[in-house]
């Protein structure tokens, strides 16, 4: 079987799994869909055994859930989507009206999600060299949905700029594209400006200097040469930038894909909920096919040939005082907190600004906010360090495996966290355990695609033909040189996912989908805080601001995980040397085919 039939293979197979899944939804959550439906038609008319008996047979519940989804595959052959259970009206006009809206919303996000990046990136090439990124970093850290409803207040209420809701012209796509791209280019510039300055410390940037080159000819070869294994990142973006925006579409009323989606799975109207799914996903593989096409259009001949030549890695570190000051900062207001009780509640404090007795203010109950955000911290940065685990040791191990790995990547990542955490939720109840476990489902792409991306170049590298040439065995160039050099970098940017990954937990707990109040947990007290963040800001700021020390944390201590060692370098760093170790024994099934002389 080639690559292309098994990656074929697997797409279908996980999205048949998803649809299934989806089509399940009612029975899974242990719930009546009859009645669920009733509330959701007519919320006074009683759930009488008659009136649930009429919903049944008219929805045709009675056949059982898997003839249900039989008759609704067999018409999405027939091009019919089915029949809202909710409105009586046709699925297909509903998801094409939401598509267009959040393909819309998409654009503008994508569009300053780039000039985001480009400002980041902008000093790297002028400057000929790189910083540590926190400040990207802590772009990509900031809540979404928090940035869309300050943007709410800010240039919608007290300014009156522009609209606050609804979608009626290019205005109202202002506000929500702003909320949405400035963390996503945060994102996107942090992995370009990472991976800038290795290239830019090569001898062929000499010459071309030397030889007269203009410099924005220098700069756009180098970022020719750095842009192939982040294509991939910039299609997974785009996806995450439509699907994903579920909170922003909610603070400003948008009626796109993803809130359909939601306000489907809430009324278990499953043929609109099939159909919002289903367009994520086919979303979701045009772009990752996109992707493709872009990257080996960037790479041409050179990975066919084996003739690349990868570029030593690199990382700018920031001074030391940089992340001992983020660390030492974070850690007093975690310890500080784990010092005071988060459950008391005082209503005579309500709301009250920051003072001595409450260093960080109080809530809407008059419980402490800083006793809040230390005990949170365990239950968000804990749980978001798990998950992030997880998803580099399965990213590692998918990364030699792409042909298996890409349709499994491109149905996880076309599915927005909320999306998976309303499946979750309904098999499992909402909680902190059900939304770690629905992050975790789909937040391995972006580190495999990274992996299998540079495990593809390396591969095709000059210099792993000349190990093959000398007789070194598969294993050795396994353990040796392909993963030393894969593993630093995949883990560079699983530490940079770390703040989002703690991000979409957060925006679980946000939707009521992740843990529960009382919990102290940090998406928890952006919820808590949003509704009084006009007169209270001091509360929603606090997590926040954690969420933004955490990762400019991250990124600034990754840079002292690597060594300067680059592709091939006998001198490897400690990290990637344990993960060589711990995968040895696994090579096996891993190790590299031979390539045949072409």
């Amino acid at each position: 079987m080639t690559p292309g039939s098994r990656t074929a293979l697997t797409r279908l197979g996980c999205l048949a799994v998803v649809l299934a899944t989806v089509g399940l939804l009612p029975w899974l959550s242990g719930r009546d869909p009859a009645l669920t439906v009733l509330r959701a038609r007519s919320a006074e008319q009683e759930g009488t055994p008659e009136a649930l008996a009429a919903i049944r047979a008219d929805l045709g519940l009675d056949a059982g859930p898997l003839s249900l989804l039989g008759s609704w595959a067999s018409g999405l052959l027939r091009g019919d989507f089915g029949t809202s259970w909710v409105s009586g009206t046709d699925v297909l006009p509903s998801v094409v009206a939401g598509l267009q809206v959040s393909l819309a919303l998409m654009g503008a996000a994508l569009g300053v999600a780039l000039l985001v990046t480009c400002l980041l990136v902008a000093p790297v090439l002028v400057r000929g060299r790189g910083s540590a990124g926190a400040f990207g970093a802590m772009l990509a850290a900031l809540p979404e949905f928090l940035l869309a409803t300050v943007a709410l207040l800010v240039c919608g209420v007290w300014l009156g700029w522009l609209p606050t809701s609804g979608w009626q012209g290019p205005q109202y796509m202002v506000l929500p594209a702003l909320a949405l791209g400035i963390p996503g280019g945060g994102l996107l510039g942090r992995l370009v400006a990472d991976a800038l300055p290795a290239v830019l410390d090569e001898r062929w940037v000499e010459l071309w200097r030397g030889a007269g080159v203009s410099g924005a000819r220098i700069s756009a070869a180098a970022m020719r040469r750095v842009l192939p294994p982040l294509v991939p990142q910039f299609g997974m973006v785009a996806v995450g930038l439509t699907g994903g925006a579920v909170a922003v579409e909610v603070v400003f009323a948008v009626p796109g894909i993803g809130r359909t989606a939601l306000g489907a799975a809430k009324s278990q109207d499953l043929p609109l909920l099939q159909g919002s799914v289903l367009a994520l996903l086919a979303l979701g593989l045009v772009m990752g096919a996109l992707a493709a096409v872009v990257r080996r259009r960037l790479l041409g001949p050179a990975l066919r040939d084996a003739g690349l030549t990868l570029p030593a890695a690199r990382p700018v570190r920031a001074h030391p005082a940089v992340p001992a000051v983020l660390g030492a900062v974070l850690l007093t207001c975690i310890g500080w907190g784990l010092l005071r009780d988060p459950y008391t509640v005082d209503t005579t404090a309500r709301l009250r600004a920051p003072s001595w007795a409450y260093p960080l203010g109080t809530d809407g109950l008059g419980r402490d906010v800083l006793a809040r955000l230390g005990h949170g911290a365990a239950s968000t940065v804990g749980t978001a360090a798990a998950v992030c685990l997880l998803s580099l040791l399965l990213a590692l191990a998918l990364g030699f495996l792409p042909s298996v790995a890409a349709g499994a990547s491109d149905i996880a990542n076309a599915l927005p966290p909320v999306i998976v955490g309303i499946l979750v939720a309904a098999a499992a109840g909402p909680g902190t355990g059900g939304a770690a476990l629905a992050v975790a489902l789909i937040s391995w792409p972006p580190l495999a695609a990274h992996a299998a991306a540079l495990v593809q170049e390396v591969r095709a590298s000059s210099f792993l033909l000349s190990q093959r040439a000398i007789g070194a065995s598969p294993l050795w160039i396994l353990t040796r040189h392909v993963l030393p050099s894969v593993a630093a970098p995949v883990t560079r940017h699983a530490l940079l996912r770390l703040p989002g990954i703690a991000l979409a937990l957060a925006s679980l707990g946000f939707l009521g989908l992740g843990a529960q109040p009382p919990a102290p947990e940090w998406g928890l007290l952006l919820d808590e805080s949003r509704a009084y963040v006009e007169r209270a800001p001091w509360a929603a700021l606090a997590p926040a601001v954690a969420l933004a020390l955490l990762a400019g944390l991250a990124v600034s201590s990754a840079a002292y995980a690597e060594s300067g060692a680059g592709a091939g370098s006998p001198s490897r760093t400690r990290f990637a040397a344990a993960v060589a170790s711990a995968f040895t024994s696994a090579s096996a099934a891993l190790r590299p085919r031979k390539e045949s002389s072409r």
